[in-house]
């Protein structure tokens, strides 16, 4: 079974997620975020921490590339936290670790701020944990 948890944090947006990010879930996902309350006008990162997921197919994927692409038309962020190995690889492989940024946990994220994308070249930093922070 899939869930997808908002929380609010004075810094952002938080969407616990746990279970399956599937073709049958993703519709949930994409759902949770567009009914996001946006805190600070708006101006916050918005969270998916991924540390509950167990699975993650093409669908799953898509579904963080359209909250992305919303968010970013926003000028928000989106950050990934705790993002599984699998996850990881899959976005190495694609090209996504190009897009996404990850960090340990959401509370590293969300510590991160808006200072994710550089404004310059609209870089992201890689999806890959650093190694500094998890040890």
């Amino acid at each position: 079974m899939f869930s997808v948890e908002v929380g609010q944090e004075e810094r952002g947006t938080v969407l616990v997620l746990r279970g399956e990010l599937d073709f049958d879930s993703a519709v949930q996902l994409d759902e949770a975020a567009r009914g996001e309350p946006a805190p600070s006008g708006g101006k916050g990162p918005v969270v998916v921490d991924l540390a509950a997921v167990t699975f993650c197919d093409s669908s799953g994927v898509s579904a963080l590339l359209r909250l992305h692409r919303r968010l970013s038309a926003q000028g928000r962020l989106l950050t990934l936290a705790a993002v599984p190995p699998t996850v990881l690889r899959l976005f190495a492989l694609t090209g996504l670790d190009r897009i996404f940024t990850a960090h340990p946990d959401a509370e590293r994220a969300l510590a991160a701020g808006p200072a994710g994308p550089d404004t310059a070249t609209g870089a992201v930093a890689p999806a890959r944990q650093n190694r500094e922070e998890t040890a």
